[in-house]
């Protein structure tokens, strides 16, 4: 089986080296990965600049492959369908495993999930995996276990074209797995300004993103934040077509 492995952190971080090799117990991986932090492209693409790509050689992840690129995580499934492995089938596509929820709304700006939508809408099966921690050195242990079981299960269940499937942990001890929806939420406070940055001329001020999640519904028991606020690990199917049926 050929595994693609993608993430929106950039190479080298710890989620994805682990994901890289929980996915060589299931079939030869190669990684295709962003050269440095990209998180909150969603599924944005490169169209206004070129994409380049480089294998670097890594020795200690059970002969996985690795590529990186100084484009975005959708560009990476471009890249790895169209390019590096041009003559082959991918059969799934793992991202991440990303550092920091991406829970409830977080979807739409996930670069994480961004590529797995990308890969969705390819006809490659696709699964996005996050830590509730934005801590680069989360402790990922208690994952573990679940990584390559979980993904096997939901591949021999069959992953419908054009879905995806979030799958968020807690932060420490796993003490079950979950079905979820999408939790119904939003972010406040949004924007900090950024009073020690020096201004351009004609800039009038400067601000960085920060914010508070705040949830909608925060007694309902079958939505991802519910989930990982109980320690379970939420799994979520996504998919591309975000048509509104219920209002048509």
């Amino acid at each position: 089986m050929n595994i693609v492995v993608v993430n929106d952190d950039g190479w080298g971080t710890a989620g994805i080296r682990l994901l890289a090799k929980e996915m060589t117990k299931l079939g030869h991986v190669t990684v295709v990965a962003p050269d440095g932090p990209r998180s909150g492209y969603g599924a944005c693409i490169s169209v206004t600049t070129p994409i380049y790509l480089k294998r670097i050689e890594e020795h200690d992840l059970n002969g996985a492959e690795v590529y990186v690129t100084n484009g975005t995580p959708a560009d990476c499934v471009k890249l790895a369908k169209e390019v590096v492995l041009k003559d082959q089938s991918i059969d799934l596509l793992v991202s991440g495993i990303n550092h920091g929820s991406n829970a409830a709304i977080n979807v739409i700006y996930s670069g994480t999930m961004g590529a797995c939508l990308v890969a969705a809408e390819k006809g490659i099966p696709a699964i996005g995996w996050s830590i509730n921690s934005h801590l680069l050195d989360a402790d990922l242990h208690w994952m573990q276990p679940f990584i390559a079981d979980v993904t096997q299960h939901l591949l021999e269940d069959g992953i419908a074209p054009g879905t995806c499937y979030n799958i968020n942990a807690p932060v420490g001890e796993i003490e079950g797995i979950r079905w979820t929806r999408q939790c119904r939420g939003h972010w406040a406070n949004e924007l900090v300004e950024a009073v020690d940055e020096p201004l351009r001329e004609g800039v009038l001020s400067a601000w960085k993103l920060a914010g508070d999640f705040i949830n909608d519904e925060p007694d309902a028991a079958d939505t991802d934040i519910w989930a990982m606020d109980h320690q379970l690990l939420a799994i979520t199917p996504i998919t591309t077509d975000l048509t509104d049926y219920g209002s048509l």
